[in-house]
């Protein structure tokens, strides 16, 4: 009973954050209200009995993530009224498909709740630590280690396509300011 009432708080309290997100025109509220979802998916995993999962969710999530998001928000430095004026034919388009994504939720509670029910063994371990790092070191190894390899290239590309990109705009403002300094000496 008790952790019935505290999936629905948290649930609410999930949905009221992704629809403030999806509300707010100012980027950086969007992404304090991202967190506040990641936070509370973290105590519905803590509900069910998944404490490894809760704290990865806020650790690699909460933390990591959003503050990858928040610095890529400060440095684009994002207007807060963009033009949006020619976008107009994709919000029926964002309609139509949360129209779908409604009927497909709506569907799986209706097949979910048609099923019986079936005891839950309590021998069972799911979402400990040790289970999590047995089967993510010994069954998925390979695919741990390609998303390994594929991050790393990753980083790596970013930081070669960062360098050519900053080599051009420091010429330029080598270059505006030989020209700044040349018409101050001739003035």
């Amino acid at each position: 009973m008790v952790s019935t009432a505290l999936f629905f708080l948290f649930a609410g309290f999930a949905i009221m954050c992704a629809i403030s997100m999806v509300y707010h025109k100012n980027p950086l509220y969007s992404a304090i209200s991202l967190v506040g979802v990641f936070l509370s998916l973290a105590c519905i995993y803590l509900t069910l009995a998944a404490p490894f999962i809760a704290i990865v969710q806020i650790l690699v999530y909460a933390g990591a993530i959003m503050v990858l998001v928040v610095f890529v928000i400060m440095l684009l430095n994002l207007d807060d009224e963009p033009n949006t004026s020619r976008l107009k034919y994709l919000y029926a388009l964002g309609g139509g498909l949360g129209i779908v994504l409604l009927a497909q939720t709506l569907f799986v509670v209706y097949a979910v709740s048609r099923t019986p029910n079936q005891a839950i063994d309590p021998n069972v371990t799911v979402g400990n630590t040790i289970d999590i790092g047995r089967a993510m070191y010994t069954d998925y190894l390979l695919p741990v280690e390609i998303v390994g390899v594929m991050l790393l290239m990753a980083i790596v590309g970013s930081v070669v396509l960062a360098r050519r990109l900053s080599q051009p705009q420091l010429e330029l403002v080598i270059d505006k300011e030989e020209e700044r300094i040349s018409e101050e000496i001739n003035s």
